[in-house]
């Protein structure tokens, strides 16, 4: 064996050693190393991490630096998004993950949740747009304090529309289409024509996520989303009360029809600490969501307070999660951000690994 193939053997067997938290085994047998190569005194390793800023996939990517830096050696990380099938490459090419976010009624924070997570992934660093299909109730941009005057644009040589953009998150709405007091009375045809024309006609670019914000309920929006995206996962939104968990089940029951992948339960609204006696009241019940998790198999994601400086941030334009560090609600969104990111990131190194396996 020649001296670069000792040290690239020596590389290898290091890298045997760096476990993945979710898998039970090492990146190596996991198929997790895509490629690597040592060139002088640098080891450029390629990995299948698909979670661009999720926090295992970071530490996973440490792990790799520290086991190259033990060498001698310095690393030279890239990644690959293992796609789960063609249809991904063709359909928004240039995004790595679509996560829905879903419910089985309106009114328990839906938009609120979706509004959150896609900032919570961008201020973790990752590119982030945001798809507001809830086209009856399209409450995004004035979430995020875009007004009447947001300019939606094209690009003269595909003539795609060009996302504006607000709190660092590519932004389409039907909301930015529309007069503030148009009311939207649209069919299911019309609904999902339009949404279909949105999908194919906005230039998203490259995005680590794109975040769909879906209208409540089991209708065509959520099929026709289902059927001409390529969803990586779905968070379905509820709050503890029965009335909302029953309904939670029921889009739990659609995603699981349609083989779409449920990345878990967050319970929202999920109790208020009263800011004089300090004390906590479950007014909307409580376990809810965690006993809906339990009850369909799927991971629970965890509960986010009630509390009304949510609602402030909702009206105000500002995302409570941009407060994350001072606010009890703004570190609940913000660990949600990275969990949903880690359940991705689970996802697509399950899909290599899966992959690999049938490979050898």
């Amino acid at each position: 064996m020649s001296p670069h193939d000792t040290i690239t053997a020596a590389v290898r067997d290091r890298l045997s050693a760096v476990e993945d938290p979710a898998l039970g085994t090492d990146i190596v047998t996991a198929g997790l190393v895509t490629d690597l190569s040592v060139e002088g005194d640098t080891a450029a390793v390629e990995l299948a991490l698909g979670a661009p800023y999720a926090p295992d996939e970071r530490a996973i990517a440490d792990q790799v630096r520290s086991a190259i830096d033990g060498l001698g050696l310095e690393p030279e990380l890239s990644a690959s998004v293992p796609r789960f099938d063609e249809a991904e490459a063709s359909v928004l090419p240039g995004v790595r993950n679509v996560i829905a976010v879903a419910s089985g009624k309106g009114g328990v924070g839906k938009s609120t949740v979706a509004v959150n997570l896609a900032a919570g992934l961008n201020a973790r660093g990752a590119s982030v747009g945001l798809f507001d299909a809830d086209v009856y109730g399209p409450n995004v941009p004035r979430m995020l304090g875009t007004d009447d005057d947001t300019e939606v644009t094209t690009v003269d040589d595909d003539d795609k529309i060009v996302p504006p953009t607000a709190h660092g998150l590519e932004l389409m709405s039907v909301g930015l289409l529309i007069d503030d007091d148009d009311p939207v009375v649209w069919r299911g045809p019309v609904a999902q024509n339009t949404l279909t024309e949105l999908f194919t006609d906005v230039s998203w670019g490259v995005l680590d996520y794109l975040v769909i914000d879906l209208p409540p309920g089991t209708g065509d929006v959520p099929l026709t989303v289902l059927q001409h995206l390529p969803v990586t996962g779905t968070v379905i939104v509820t709050t503890p009360q029965s009335v909302a968990v029953d309904d939670a089940r029921r889009g739990v029951q659609l995603f699981a029809e349609y083989d779409a992948n449920v990345l878990g339960v967050v319970e929202n609204m999920s109790a208020f600490v009263c800011p004089d006696c300090g004390n906590t009241h479950d007014i909307f019940g409580e376990d809810g969501g965690s006993g809906l998790a339990d009850a369909v198999d799927v991971p629970f994601l965890g509960t986010l307070p009630l509390d009304p400086a949510v609602r402030a941030g909702g009206d105000d334009g500002e995302p409570i999660v941009t407060r994350a560090g001072s606010s009890e609600a703004g570190d609940a969104f913000e660990t949600l951000a990275g969990t949903v990111a880690n359940k991705v990131g689970v996802l697509r190194r399950h899909h290599q690994q899966t992959a690999t396996s049938q490979s050898d």
